[in-house]
Formats: C-alpha cells, sequence, structure tokens
C-alpha cells in the first residue's frame, strides 16, 4: 500500500491531475483519465515487484535464524523453569516472615489509628476537665462559653463515641446548675444592697453637698459687693462669707482623696455574671424581668417610711439616703448594661418613687411643729432633688412640693414669733426708755432706726419715747425675715420671687401675728390706761420702721422697691388697726373708770339742802381726769381730744343715768341743787380745756342736756319750757319732756311724803297743785308724741 501511494504521487508529480482532467469538458476526457490510471498501476506494481525481490533475501535469513535459536529457547525454558523451583523452595522462609510483617504492619496501622483517635478524643475530655474545673471556680461564664466550643466544635469529632453521648447529655443538668447558682448570687446581691442602699445613698448625697457648697461659696465671694446693707446692722458680714469660701476649699481638698463611687461601695460582678449567663443561655428576657420585678418590690419597700420619721431629722435623712442609693444603683445599672434596664423603665420607676415620696413628705411634714426642723427637712428635700437631679431624674415636682412646705414652714415661724412677741409684750415696762450715756443711745440706735433731731440735741439723761418692746419687736421681725429667707435659698428661684416670698411672709408676720399679739395685748385686763398710751406710741413708730423693713428687704434681694411687682409692706394698715383698737380700748377703760368712781357716788336723795360743795367722788374723778390727760400729751391730738370728748360725755350719760334711775323713787330739791353743784364742776372741768385743741365752748357741750335740765328745775321755769317746746331757740331745747316727767314725778312724791302734815298750808298746796298741774300737761306732751310716732 505504500508503495501504491508512493507510485500515486510520482503519477501526479508528473503527469498532472488526471481527476481534474475528468471534469474538464475537453472531448475523451474519461478515455484518457482511464488510460493514465492503468499506466499509472502498471507503473506501481511494477515497483512492488522490485521491492519484493530486494527484501526477499533478508526474509529468508531471518527464518533461518529463527531456527537456530529455537534450540537454545528449549535450553532457557528448562533452565527457568529449574531455577523457578529453587526460587519457591528458598523463598518459603521469606514468605513466612513477609506475613509476619504484615501482620505487625497492620498491628502498627492499628496503634497509629488508635493514637488518631486518642490525640482526637484527647482535647474533648482535656476541655471536659476544664469545664470541671471552672464550675468548681465558679467561674460560670467562663463554663459556659467552654460548653459552647465543646459543642460546636469538639463533640462532633466524637460524636460516635459513647463517653462523648454521655458528656453531651450532662450539659443542660450543668447548665441548669449554673442558672440556679447564679440566681442565687443575684438574690444575695438584691439583698446586698437593699442593706447599703442607705450608705449608697449618703455618699451620694455627700458629695452632691460638697459640690454645692462649693458653687455657693464661690457665687457667695463674686457676690460680696452685692450684700452691703444701709441701715445700722443690716449688713450682711462680708467676713462670713470669707470664712464659708475656705471652708468650702479645705473641706474640698479633704475629700478630693476619699471621692468613692458606687463601684467603690458594691460589687456588681453578681449582676454582670448572672446577665451574661442568661444572655449566653438565650434567656436574658427572664433575668430581665425577674431583675426588674424584684427591684420594684425593693422599691416599695424603701419607700415606705417608718411612724415615728417625722419626729426627728435622722428619719427623713435616712429615708431620702434610701432612696438615693437604691437610683443610685439602678443609674449605674442602667449605664453599664445593655438592656438590664432601659431609660423609660428607670423613668417609670422615678414618676412612681415620686408621687409615693411627695404623698409621703406632704402627710408627715404636716405633723412638724417646729419650724428648724421643717427648715432641716428643706435642705434635706433641696439635697436629695439635686442629688438625683445630678443622676438625671426629673424633680420639678420636688420644688413645687417645697412651695407647699414653705406655706408650712412660715405658718410654724408665725406660731413660733407668736410666742417671742407675747414674751416681749409681757417682759416690757411700758414706759419710755431711759438712757443716761452716749453709749446707751448707740445701743439703742443700733437696734431701731429712731431719728429725732430735737432728742439729739437733748442733754443726758434723757428719754426715747417708745418703750423696751419696739426695738426687740423690730430686731426679731428682721430675724423671722432671715428665717424665711433660709427656706427660699436654694429653691432655684430668682430673685424677684424670693423677695416676693419674703415679704409675703413678712406681712403675713405684720398682719397676723404681730396685729393678734397686739390686740391681744390691748384687751387683756391688766393694761391700764398708761400702758395703752405707750402701745399706741409703739405702734407709730413701729409703723414708722416698716419703710426700713423694705430696705432691708431690698438689700438682701437686690430688687428694687420701684419695680413694678414689687409687694409693699402692709405695716400701715397692721399699726394702724392696733392704734384704734388701742384708742377704742382708752375709750372703753377710760369709761370703766368713770364707771367705777360713779358707782362711789352716795347722795342722799332726800337732803333738804345742798352741802355747799361737790360731792367727793366727783372731784377725785376729775383729779383722775387731769392727770390721765396729761399723759394723752404725748398722743396724737384727735386721740386725746376724742378721749376727752368721750370721757365728758361718758360722765354727763351716767350722771343723768343716775338721776333717771328707775330705783330711785324720790329726789328732794336739795338733791337736785347738790348734785347741780357736782355738773357745775363737770362745766368747770370742760371749760379748763384738759386737752387742747377745743374750739371754744365745744367740750362743755358734752354736759348741756344736763345742764338745761337742771336749769329748768332750778328756776322752775315751766312756763317757758311748755311754751317753747319744740321752737328752735328754746332756752331747754336739749331737755326731753319724758326726761323732765320722769324727774317731776320723783320731787311730786318727794314733797307729798315731806308735806304730809301741811297740806293746809297755801304755799304748799299751790305748789303741789302746780306739780300736779306740769305732770298733767307734760304727760299730754308725751302721749301727743307717742302718738305722733
Amino acid at each position: 500500500m505504500f508503495l501504491r501511494l508512493q507510485s500515486s504521487k510520482g503519477f501526479t508529480e508528473t503527469g498532472g491531475s488526471p481527476s481534474r482532467s475528468v471534469y474538464d469538458d475537453q472531448p475523451n476526457a474519461h478515455k484518457k483519465f482511464m488510460e493514465k490510471l492503468d499506466a499509472c498501476i502498471r507503473n506501481h506494481d511494477k515497483e512492488i515487484e522490485k521491492m519484493c525481490n530486494f527484501h526477499h533475501q533478508g526474509f529468508v535469513d531471518a527464518i533461518t535464524e529463527l531456527l537456530k535459536v529455537r534450540t537454545d529457547a528449549e535450553k532457557l525454558k528448562v533452565q527457568v523453569t529449574d531455577t523457578n523451583r529453587k526460587f519457591q523452595d528458598a523463598g518459603k522462609e521469606v514468605i513466612v516472615q513477609t506475613e509476619d510483617i504484615i501482620r505487625c504492619r497492620i498491628q502498627q496501622r492499628n496503634i497509629t489509628t488508635v493514637v488518631e483517635k486518642l490525640q482526637l478524643c484527647l482535647p474533648v475530655l482535656e476541655m471536659y476537665s476544664k469545664l470541671k474545673e471552672q464550675m468548681s471556680a465558679k467561674r460560670y461564664y467562663s463554663a459556659l462559653k467552654t460548653m459552647e466550643q465543646l459543642e460546636n466544635v469538639y463533640f462532633p469529632r466524637v460524636s460516635q463515641y459513647r463517653f462523648c453521648q454521655l458528656m453531651i447529655e450532662n450539659l443542660p443538668k450543668l447548665r441548669e446548675d449554673i442558672k440556679e447558682i447564679s440566681m442565687s448570687d443575684l438574690k444575695d446581691f438584691l439583698e446586698s444592697i437593699r442593706k447599703h442602699s442607705d450608705k449608697i445613698g449618703e455618699t451620694a448625697m455627700k458629695q452632691a453637698q460638697q459640690q454645692k457648697t462649693f458653687s455657693v461659696a464661690l457665687q457667695k465671694q463674686n457676690r460680696v459687693q452685692f450684700g452691703k446693707n444701709i441701715h445700722f446692722n443690716d449688713r450682711i458680714p462680708e467676713e462670713r462669707n470669707e470664712v464659708e469660701l475656705k471652708r468650702a476649699f479645705e473641706e474640698e481638698d479633704e475629700n478630693e482623696e476619699e471621692v468613692l463611687t458606687v463601684q467603690d461601695l458594691v460589687d456588681f460582678s453578681p449582676v454582670y455574671r448572672c446577665l451574661h449567663i442568661y444572655s449566653v443561655l438565650g434567656d436574658e428576657e427572664t433575668f430581665e424581668n425577674y431583675y426588674r420585678k424584684q427591684r420594684k418590690k425593693q422599691a416599695r419597700l424603701v419607700l415606705q417610711p417608718q411612724s415615728n420619721m417625722h419626729e426627728t431629722v435622722d428619719g427623713y435623712r435616712r429615708y431620702f439616703t434610701q432612696i438615693v442609693g437604691f437610683f443610685v444603683v439602678e443609674d449605674h445599672i442602667l449605664h453599664v448594661t445593655q438592656g438590664l434596664v432601659t431609660r423609660a423603665y428607670t423613668d417609670e420607676l422615678w414618676n412612681m418613687a415620686l408621687s409615693k415620696i411627695i404623698a409621703v413628705l406632704r402627710a408627715h411634714s404636716s405633723y412638724c411643729t417646729d419650724p428648724d426642723l421643717v427648715l432641716e427637712l428643706k435642705n434635706l428635700i433641696v439635697l436629695f432633688a439635686d442629688t438625683l437631679q445630678g443622676y438625671g431624674f426629673p424633680v420639678n415636682r420636688l420644688f413645687d412640693l417645697l412651695f407647699e412646705i414653705r406655706d408650712q414652714y412660715n405658718e410654724t415661724l408665725l406660731k413660733k414669733w407668736t410666742g417671742v412677741f407675747r414674751d416681749i409684750f409681757e417682759e416690757d415696762n411700758y414706759s419710755p426708755i431711759p438712757i443716761v450715756n452716749e453709749e446707751e443711745y448707740k445701743v439703742v440706735i443700733s437696734k431701731f432706726p429712731f431719728q429725732d433731731p430735737d432728742l439729739e440735741k437733748q442733754s443726758f439723761p434723757k428719754k426715747f419715747p417708745m418703750s423696751q418692746s419696739v426695738p426687740h419687736i423690730y430686731i426679731q421681725v428682721k430675724e423671722f425675715i432671715y428665717a424665711s429667707l433660709k427656706f427660699s435659698e436654694s429653691l432655684h428661684r430668682s430673685s424677684t420671687e424670693i423677695d416676693d416670698m419674703l415679704r409675703k411672709s413678712t406681712n403675713l408676720l405684720l398682719t397676723r401675728t404681730l396685729s393678734s399679739c397686739l390686740l391681744n395685748l390691748i384687751r387683756k385686763p391688766h393694761i391700764g390706761l398708761t400702758e395703752l398710751v405707750q402701745i399706741i406710741i409703739n405702734t407709730t413708730h413701729l409703723e414708722q420702721a416698716c419703710r426700713y423693713l423694705e430696705d432691708f428687704i431690698t438689700n438682701i434681694t437686690n430688687i428694687s422697691q420701684e419695680t413694678v411687682h414689687t409687694t409693699r409692706l402692709y405695716g400701715l394698715s397692721t399699726f394702724k388697726d392696733a392704734r384704734h383698737a388701742a384708742e377704742g380700748e382708752i375709750y372703753t377703760k377710760l369709761n370703766q373708770k368713770i364707771d367705777e368712781f360713779v358707782q362711789l357716788a352716795d347722795y342722799d336723795w332726800t337732803m333738804s339742802e345742798p352741802d355747799g360743795r361737790a360731792s367727793g367722788y366727783l372731784m377725785d374723778l376729775i383729779n383722775f381726769l387731769r392727770s390721765i390727760f396729761q399723759v394723752f400729751t404725748h398722743l396724737p391730738g384727735k386721740v386725746a381730744q376724742t378721749a376727752c370728748m368721750s370721757a365728758c360725755q361718758h360722765l354727763s350719760t351716767s350722771l343723768m343715768q343716775m338721776l333717771l334711775d328707775s330705783e330711785l323713787k324720790q329726789i328732794s330739791m336739795g338733791a337736785v341743787q347738790q348734785f347741780n353743784l357736782d355738773v357745775i364742776q363737770c362745766e368747770l372741768f370742760a371749760s379748763s380745756e384738759p386737752v387742747p385743741g377745743f374750739q371754744g365752748d365745744t367740750l362743755q357741750l358734752a354736759f348741756i342736756d344736763l345742764r338745761q335740765l337742771l336749769d329748768l328745775f332750778m328756776v322752775w321755769d315751766w312756763s317757758t319750757y311748755l311754751a317753747d317746746y319744740g321752737q328752735p331757740a328754746s332756752k331747754y331745747l336739749r331737755v326731753n319732756p319724758n326726761t323732765a316727767l320722769t324727774l317731776l314725778e320723783k320731787m311730786k312724791d318727794t314733797s307729798k311724803k315731806n308735806n304730809i302734815f301741811a297740806q293746809f298750808r297755801k304755799n304748799d298746796r299751790d305748789k303741789q297743785k302746780l306739780i300736779e298741774t306740769v305732770v298733767k300737761q307734760l304727760r299730754s306732751l308725751v302721749n301727743g308724741m307717742s302718738q305722733h310716732t
């Protein structure tokens, strides 16, 4: 075939392409192609024949060689067979040894497999042993992490072994043990912080107090120049501010190295461990619910006050420190854990606690009657509020509560100052303050803002017009303002609000407490006219001092009195009311004194002739009135004039009532004449102007009714009286017909009794008839008046 291909190749090269010529459209192309193909075949056959002839001898030689090798091959076969037999015999021992080697190799492989498996199990066992050690060492969070590694990494490698199944079955029990142990630790922690809440709160409040003291001292130092007053001892000492600032710096230095945090006082690791453990176990929600539930229970216990908490400030302090400690712990838990407590939860808990705290404080503070205790309570509430505000809790409702307690504080102050004023009034001698030298004068001036140029010009010894109670009251009013200011401090209120509070509380002191004490003093039975006069003088000077009290408040608050909303002090109305009451009491007591003298009157209503001089009781009464009206010279003119007029009118009325007394049945003309002498003395007293300022005979008009009545009886001018009755120009215009009739009937009865044996005398009979005639006319006049009315 190869030869054919070679010949074919030659054909192609030499004769051109016969196949191409076949497809040419030449005539006889096919025939020519066939001829050429036959020629090509013949050429190839010739070449093949030549090649076979060329290799034939070599083929023969090869056959000959094979025939020669056949004999050698048979010999070789015999030798190989013999050699194989020898090898088989010699290899039997090798086979035995080889089998031993194979057996050893299998054992070695098995040992290697066992070692590999043991190496695979050994970390599991080591981790499990580590788990046991962690459990023994109470490293529960690490133990849970080890369990996770065992379950996720190690157990899958050896899950086919039985011991691994036992371990897997034991892990849930270990987890439950860890949960129980960690929960037990949490319960111990909750019990521990319940016991130590007061210590935590005390530390937090102490730190807040130190910071506040330091800040306040700096503020006071910056405002030293505004702390000066202009009146006497009303200046706030600058030295006190410097001392407070120095003390604040010293306390800051002392406590700088002792600043404790809540972590220093409480070990929070049980909470962290428990939270991590429950988080790892996927039961974090259960832990959070349990923690919050238990803390709410503890909050209710902390918020429950002791029954006697209101008795001492320590009771309130323990109450506040426990609450502060509770919420400081919650705030710490909020910031160092994620999700255990939330801001919404703490806000809800605080709002619940705040409502309870306000209710408790409102109830217990109502029992406080000591203003010092109320003030300490206020300071504790402010410190309590500032401390919790520093931890982010809203405390506006606490400051609103302080305004309620402020009203109660003012009430306790008013009660306390009621006793103070009462003691001052009881210790007062109600006489002008005597001074013998300049030192005593300066002492009084330093206590009370008194200014009188005339008094300053006088030489020693001299007297202040007011009594000793006036400077004492002024000092106590300032002390009250200081006490009221103490409560207003630290309330986070503006100076305007503090100024308004001080003025309102001072007004309450003046209008309620001092006014009530003055009225009670004025109405006391042992207070005489001299004392009442001194009280009026005292109230006048106290009223004048009110403007200094306003300046005193202004210097404290730095709020000008010209401010639109500034409250004015009501001292003017307070002391004016007290003066009016004292004046009324003077009139009353003066009238009572007149009544006492009048009761001493011992007229002989049947006397025939007068004694020729005024009655002794009346002269004593007039002398008394003269001495009293001398004391009244220190009173305002109108008061003295009103008192004098009131006394004369009351005396006139009393004398008139004495004549018209229903128990008096008979009056003689001699008694009327004696009575006339007494009235003349009264008129002389009135005309002597015992109190200056009356115009003309104004004071004498107090006795005009008596004078006209007595003149009527003395001159027996009945015809004129009856004829002119009702006329504006009547001489006896002030004589009432009924009064004249009553007195005339008493004289008629006396005339009958005295003239029973002389009735046959013509003059007596005429006089008796005249009396009877006048009586009838008076009765007719009285009856006509009644019918007309």
